[in-house]
């Protein structure tokens, strides 16, 4: 079986998924937000009409069709959300929204986003009860807002992904997350790992070896459920590395000096998977990378104003959908061909042998030292440090 998840096209021409700031009002007022949101709508933002002209822009990169998410703020705070979703569905865009745990998500908005051709959405649940995920929101009832917006999601048959941020407020929490997300059902769990930008501070980060201790964890939670990460590209070297492990029954802990969080987090994991009777791991147990897209590679967000970033955690603008075309800003720009380019990379990931597939979070090389193509400063990896690299390469770069 192909570990390596990619795009069936070139990534250099066309992304695969394109992101869509229409927003950056919002009810909420998150730790770790980028855009630091607030409650008004921008009247400065992309107009309906700009926002019409943006989805004709995605579609001149040809079929298959850009997956095209629209996330904000939160997107229900835009008045015309039914309606721009509603072109770009009959234009024939896989459409999917991210909107926030507010009394805005409630059965009328999610029955009329579906009518208009929304297919999927993805809410955040940041922890696995009210406490810790409003503590984390800054808004009291997010979590039930939440909560019964996704169970309202499933019965009118929307597909779902759930998000959730690690930091230090959840750390220990996630086994307990990822029983909710099993209990209540959803098509994908992504695990995103926080950008010092906008809101989000250093000081509420996980230490490296914290990071790679989650995502050992992730790995075997993977097998339960369909998951993801974002902004923790070094995930994709951890699926390598523990698939090539247990093809050969080679235990973990010989190979990885793996702290006492990935104890701790096994050990809640089984215990939240003993209390479901219907949890049982895939047959087959050799899990697959997440799909392979980078800031700049295979992925891109257009701002609220119109300026086209690599990603929505690195806002360094390629250029302004206003004055030049999508497709030409994500072929052409300087800055998107370099984030392209692994042989730029610096430092350990410049050295790594798996940055073909992984290449670290430019976005938190950004946010960390002001160099986006710096090593990912929170990976705890040493290059060449595991033993049987080279037996993998082959699947690392293919």
């Amino acid at each position: 079986m192909q570990l390596i998840r990619q795009p069936i096209y070139d990534r250099n021409l066309r992304p695969f998924m394109v992101i869509w700031e229409t927003t950056q009002a919002c009810d909420l007022a998150c730790k770790h937000c980028r855009a630091e949101s607030h409650p008004e709508h921008d009247p400065n933002a992309l107009s309906y009409v700009e926002g019409k002209k943006l989805i004709d822009q995605i579609l001149e990169f040809g079929t298959p069709n850009p997956m095209f998410v629209m996330t904000g703020g939160d997107p229900f705070k835009r008045d015309d959300i039914f309606e721009l979703t509603e072109y770009a569905a009959q234009r024939g865009l896989p459409v999917a929204l991210s909107p926030s745990g507010t009394p805005l998500l409630n059965s009328k908005s999610l029955e009329r986003i579906q009518e208009a051709g929304c297919k999927a959405i993805s809410l955040s649940l940041d922890g696995s009860n009210a406490e810790i995920h409003d503590t984390f929101r800054g808004v009291p009832g997010s979590f039930n807002w939440t909560v019964n917006g996704w169970k309202t999601a499933r019965e009118l048959g929307l597909k779902i992904q759930i998000n959730t941020t690690v930091t230090r407020y959840n750390l220990y929490d996630l086994p307990d997350i990822f029983g909710l997300v099993r209990e209540i059902g959803a098509m994908t769990w992504s695990v995103f790992f926080l950008v010092p930008t906008g809101r989000g501070l250093k000081e509420d980060e996980i230490s490296p070896d914290e990071y790679e201790a989650v995502m050992h964890f992730l790995y075997d939670a993977s097998k339960f459920i369909g998951l993801k990460t974002t902004e923790g590209h070094h995930f994709k070297r951890v699926v390598l590395q523990r698939a090539y492990l247990e093809k050969y029954n080679l235990p973990v802990k010989d190979y990885f000096p793996l702290n006492g969080v990935y104890t701790s987090l096994m050990n809640r994991l089984a215990e939240v998977v003993a209390s479901q009777p219907d949890a049982q791991p895939a047959r087959d147990h050799i899990r697959r990378t997440p799909m392979h897209i980078n800031a700049a590679d295979g992925f891109v967000f257009v701002s609220l104003l119109g300026e086209v970033f690599p990603s929505g955690y690195l806002p360094m603008s390629g250029g302004n959908i206003r004055n030049t075309s999508l497709k030409e800003i994500y072929q052409n720009s300087p800055m998107f061909q370099s984030l392209r380019n692994k042989e730029e990379l610096k430092g350990r990931c410049g050295r790594c042998e798996y940055n073909q597939v992984c290449g670290g979070s430019r976005s938190r090389a950004y946010a960390v030292t002001g160099d986006f193509l710096a090593e990912e400063p929170y990976c705890a990896y040493v290059p060449g440090s595991f033993p049987f690299s080279s037996q993998i390469e082959a699947l690392s770069s293919s």
